[in-house]
């Protein structure tokens, strides 16, 4: 910026209307009825059930913030609308946002001067069933990912130990590579439901096996060849971290890996920049929450008896994933 103007700053402060505004979009699937064709205000009424003056405002502000376009009355959905945000696309992403906007997640911010204050947010109650839910078409891609850069082979038997599965989609994506390979997902009963219908849907269900229970507490049993921790380890201190590390070691056979997949801090804590935002989410939600840099993954890891700790070699995915020899 070269010239002072307020103007950002004002759009900084209402940023939460934004967001507020695509949900409620999300939530009445009004993407999906204007791709159906209901695309004038009166059509969009009769369809959503909803008053012809509160769509008017609404559509207004998501055709300025480009998730519509306008031409005279009538509305359109843009590229990134018509593919992520309507349900006949195969790659609709519109229930993300009833887990990373819920109206927990936004309650914990309007207490964040008060964290900022203590040192630590309140320790919020997550819908773990929603996650797995609304979370799975997200996962999909950094799951398929993560099964690349793990380079399965094909034709390999192998016991994969899927830690807090929730919707079980990257255990599934190592399945899906190689035929011989069994999954383990260990997570809560009700959300391991989800998990197995996923299964079922992948035509994997003969090898995928449901342990109901806490990571922090089952007994993880084994020995596996893999153990994957996705998106897990950001939830926890490093001292849990470190126990769940001595317990993934114990389950796993000589020479066997454990996959730590989740955001990793560059050591200047502020690069990926992605990850602040969760890093003050964590704050605001989770007292025990936190993202680690790469060398505070290898000091745990060692601690915790594995040896050649090392980051991935698939593109940027060495940003997500570090692995540890047994």
């Amino acid at each position: 910026m070269t010239a002072l103007d307020p103007g950002w700053l004002l759009e900084e402060f209402c940023a939460f209307e934004r967001t507020l505004a695509l949900r409620t979009a999300i939530e009445m699937d009004l993407f999906t009825q204007i791709g159906a064709g209901a695309n004038t205000i009166s059509k969009l009424a009769a369809a959503s059930k909803a008053s012809e003056r509160g769509l008017r405002v609404l559509c207004d502000l998501l055709t300025v913030q480009g998730h519509l376009s306008k031409k005279g009355w009538r509305y359109q959905l843009t590229l990134n609308s018509r593919f992520y945000l309507t349900r006949a696309s195969p790659a609709y992403l519109g229930s993300a946002v009833k887990f990373l906007a819920s109206d927990a997640v936004i309650g914990a911010f309007c207490g964040l001067r008060r964290a900022v204050k203590r040192g630590a947010g309140p320790r919020m109650c997550l819908d773990w069933v929603e996650y797995a839910r609304s979370m799975a078409p997200v996962a999909e891609r950094f799951a398929d990912m993560a099964a690349a850069a793990l380079k399965i082979e094909s034709a390999r038997p192998m016991q994969v130990l899927d830690l807090g599965a929730g919707h079980g989609l990257y255990g599934l994506a190592i399945a899906a590579r190689n035929r011989l390979a069994h999954v383990f997902a260990l997570d809560l009963p009700q959300v391991l439901r989800i998990a197995v219908r996923n299964a079922s849907r992948a035509g994997l269900r003969d090898r995928y096996h449901a342990l109901p229970g806490d990571a922090l507490k089952a007994d993880f049993r084994g020995p596996y060849d893999l153990v994957i921790a996705a998106n897990l380890t950001h939830h926890f201190d490093a001292a849990t971290n470190l126990r769940l590390f001595q317990k993934s070691r114990r389950a796993l056979k000589r020479g066997g890996r454990l996959a730590v997949i989740d955001c990793v801090w560059a050591t200047d804590r502020v690069s990926p920049s992605r990850n602040a935002a969760l890093a003050l989410n964590l704050f605001a939600s989770n007292p025990r929450g936190a993202i680690y840099t790469f060398q505070d993954y290898a000091s745990l890891l060692r601690s915790a008896g594995f040896r050649s700790v090392r980051r991935t070699k698939h593109s940027d995915f060495d940003r997500w994933m570090v692995t540890a020899l047994r």
